[in-house]
C-alpha cells in the first residue's frame, strides 16, 4: 500500500487531507512542522508527501530542501500545498524538488487529478 506524509500545521488540513488520500487507498501518516516530518522520513520514507508551505520551527521549503538530500530523499512524490498562487513563488516551490503544487482549499477531485498526475495513482 502507498503511504502519505502529511505536513501541515493545521490539525484541519491534516484531518481533511487523511480522510481524503485514505478514501484514495493510502495510508496516512501527519506531521505538524518539517522536522517532525523530516524525522518520521528518516525512519521511513513515504511515497508520497502533502506538504504546506509555511509553517513554524522549519517551513516546507526548508524540509523539501533537505529531504532531497537525505538517501532515497529523492524517491517521494512531493505535493505543495499552499494558499500562494503566485507564480513565481510556485516555481520556487518545483526549482526546490516539488513535483505539483496544490491550492488550498482543496478537494478530493484536485487531490486525486495531482496524484494521478505525478503517478501515484
Amino acid at each position: 500500500m502507498k503511504n502519505c506524509l502529511v505536513v501541515d500545521d493545521s490539525s484541519v488540513i491534516r484531518k481533511v487531507a487523511r480522510r481524503i488520500l485514505e478514501d484514495l487507498a493510502f495510508e496516512t501518516s501527519e506531521a505538524e512542522d518539517g522536522m517532525k516530518a523530516l524525522d518520521m522520513c528518516r525512519k521511513e520514507m513515504p511515497s508520497a508527501i502533502l506538504l504546506d508551505w509555511n509553517m513554524p520551527v522549519m517551513d516546507g521549503l526548508e524540509f523539501l530542501a533537505q529531504l532531497r538530500r537525505e538517501p532515497g530523499g529523492e524517491k517521494p512524490k512531493v505535493v505543495f500545498c499552499t494558499t500562494e498562487n503566485d507564480v513565481a513563488h510556485i516555481a520556487k516551490a518545483m526549482r526546490a524538488g516539488a513535483d505539483e503544487y496544490i491550492m488550498k482549499p482543496f478537494d478530493r477531485e484536485i487531490v486525486e487529478a495531482k496524484f494521478a498526475e505525478v503517478g501515484l495513482i
